[in-house]
């Protein structure tokens, strides 16, 4: 079986991204189940698209501002993910909203990381250090990277992952912010590993079917003893 296409969206450095392409690689591992074939930007220039040529991944950028609607925009998206064959997307610190017609071309199979609890910690204009500090602000003793389906609103779609991360008394946006990315490139290539296996599945009423997924004693975990966050404790200690 041919290792699954996956388009990576990214509008920044890419360190989610190289942690699907150090887990899946471009063209795929002999016995893994999907590769990161293609990688789009919104603009160009940044770090993401470097991390993708050197990893010898397709590339294109697709900046919202050269098209007259959302539609056409997204039509744009999708004529680079058909020349790909791409069959799923996984957004990387993509910070535009995905126009309407992608969504709905890729339902159930499309799926953001989010840095903090959701859905308290989303929405418009909160992405990186924002998430952060409000959830400093709250006063909560748990954050940790959320992962959800991608739906026509900002992190409001369906959530399939969390990974819980303390708060420490002496945290700052950085601290927090470095703690959690360390999370979420684990539970990243394992969810899209997941997805990519028909392991979980977007249900009509918005609930997730997570056929390899359990939440124990060591927290969210998934039960495939191949999976890289079988043996991983949570972030209690840090």
């Amino acid at each position: 079986m041919n290792p699954v296409a996956v388009a990576v969206f990214a509008s920044g450095g890419g360190t989610n991204l190289q942690s699907l392409l150090d887990t899946f690689g471009s063209d795929g591992r002999p016995d893994d189940s999907c590769r990161v074939a293609l990688v789009i930007s919104d603009r160009p220039g940044i770090g993401a698209l470097e991390r993708a040529a050197k990893a010898g991944a397709a590339t294109a950028v697709i900046p919202p501002k050269d098209y007259d609607s959302k539609d056409a925009f997204g039509e744009a998206l999708l004529a680079a993910m058909r020349e790909h064959d791409i069959e799923i997307v996984a957004l990387a610190g993509y910070l535009k909203l995905v126009p309407e017609n992608v969504v709905q071309a890729y339902r159930g199979r499309i799926i953001n990381i989010h840095p903090g609890p959701l859905p308290t910690f989303g929405g418009s204009g909160m992405w990186g250090h924002h998430v952060h500090e409000a959830v400093l602000k709250s006063g909560v003793a748990i954050s940790g990277p959320t992962i959800h389906y991608v739906d026509e609103r900002y992190d409001t779609g369906p959530i399939i992952a969390q990974w819980p991360v303390p708060v420490l008394d002496d945290d700052t946006p950085d601290s927090l912010a470095a703690r959690v990315l360390k999370y979420e490139h684990k539970l990243y290539p394992a969810v899209l590993r997941a997805l990519a296996r028909g392991e979980i599945e977007w249900q009509e009423d918005r609930h997730v079917r997570r056929g390899a997924y359990g939440v124990g004693e060591k927290g969210f975990q998934i039960n495939d003893e191949t999976s890289s966050l079988a043996s991983v404790q949570p972030a209690w200690r840090d």
